[in-house]
This record gives C-alpha cells, structure tokens and sequence, in this order.
C-alpha cells in the first residue's frame, strides 16, 4: 500500500465513525448534498463554530469527495493529533500572518482537481453568530478559479462548544447551497477591493442557508405573510 491510499484508507474511516457518532448521538442531517460536484477542483466554504465541524462537512459527502481542510499550523504540536492531521492530508496555515506559502499549496491542489474545504471566518465563533471574512480568503477563491460551494453547519456551537469537554446530545446539521461559479468571482473584477468582495459574497451566500435552515426552508417574508393573514382572518377570541 503506498502512502497516498494509506492516508485515503485513514480519512475514509476516520470520517465514517465521525459520521456514525455524530448521526446515532447527534441526529446529524443533511441537506443539498446534490450540490457537491463529484469531480474537479473545487472549494467548500462553511462557517465555523466547533471542532465538530469538519467531520460533518465531510462525513456527510463521504460518498462524493475526498475533503482537505485548512488547519491552523498550532494544531499541529507533536504527538497523536499531528500524525491524525497528517494522515487525513489538512494543509496547516499560520493565522498570526500572511501564510502565501499555504494559500499557494491550496491553489495548486484545487487545480489538480482536488476538494479544498476553508473557513472564511478564519477561527470559531465566539457567540454562534457569523463573522466577517478573513484577508487572504477572497484572494485564494479568486485565484484558485474553480467552483466554490457555500455551506451552513448548524447545532455544533451548542453541541460542543469552545471550552467544552464532551459532545451534547443536541441535533446538527449542514446545508450545502449551489455553487458559486468562476465566472461570477471574476466579474467581481481584480485586486484587494475584489477578493474583499469575493469573500464577503461567500459569507453573504452562507448567511442565506442560515436563514433559510432557521425558516425550515421557506422564505423569511412567506412565513410572516402567512403569520399576519391568519391573524388577519382568526377571531379575537382565539388570542384570549
């Protein structure tokens, strides 16, 4: 067995009882999933508000892509953890600085047909809200050129929270939205102002699968008409 299908053959069953737990323990689901495309470079963008969640972006496409992750390098301290990381292929970059080097072996992966998974948000949430894309996010999507498909996990912040040392048995999930296309990236022009763009259009299309999973699927403005026409037509006496 050579190294690559070792480390395919670790990140298959690592990831398959991640799923497995997460789906008996936590009643994992999942939605979009026909959004991932099976081949090529591509990107997947998600928010960040847990460890729990890489093993849910990619537990749940186990059957469609191999996923890589981007890391920060001070996971990456000698022992289990490291050997863990290395096998399952995670590309470690420093947030203290401008880590080109790490930017570039992600771009050149994703050129090699690989599925690249990044946090735009850069680190976990402190409060369970979306944050703001981090420099260097839009600059990797835009140069990279291939599809970038947006995703929401939620219910991992309360699962298991930063600080937390076991995993609550409370319900998650993840949302995968319609990819954005290359050529939707570059029609946002060239330079910092757009790779700005590029990564607050990412957020923005995240922050729309969280809408939609907090509505159940259906338009905000739905709900509320259908809310104010029942109130509308009911008797007074059904409020008393």
């Amino acid at each position: 067995m050579t190294p690559a299908e070792r480390k395919l053959r670790v990140y298959h069953v690592f990831s398959f009882i991640c799923w497995l737990i997460l789906k008996v323990w936590n009643r994992m689901t999942a939605r979009g999933r026909e959004n991932v495309p099976e081949q090529g470079g591509l990107i997947i963008a998600a928010n960040h508000a847990s460890i729990l969640d890489p093993p849910i972006i990619g537990g749940a496409i186990l059957d469609r892509r191999v996923v890589r992750f981007m890391a920060r390098d001070t996971l990456y301290k000698p022992g289990l953890i490291k050997s863990l990381f290395t096998s399952l292929a995670t590309i470690p970059i420093s947030r203290e600085k401008g880590d080109l080097a790490a930017l570039k072996r992600a771009i050149a992966l994703l050129k090699e047909g690989y599925c690249v998974c990044l946090f735009p948000e850069g680190t976990r949430t402190p409060d369970g809200n979306l944050q703001e894309a981090k420099g260097g996010i839009g600059f990797l999507i835009a140069k990279a050129g291939v599809p970038v498909v947006p995703a929401y996990v939620w219910g991992t912040f309360y699962a298991l929270p930063r600080g937390a040392s076991f995993i609550r048995p409370r319900k998650v999930g993840i949302s995968y939205g319609k990819p954005i296309t290359p050529e939707e990236i570059a029609a946002l022009g060239e330079g910092r102002d757009a790779y700005e763009k590029a990564g607050a259009l990412v957020m923005a299309r995240i922050a729309g699968l969280k809408r939609e999973v907090e509505t159940g699927g259906l338009p905000r403005f739905w709900i509320n008409r259908r809310l104010s026409m029942m109130m509308a037509f009911c008797p007074h006496r059904c409020y008393r």
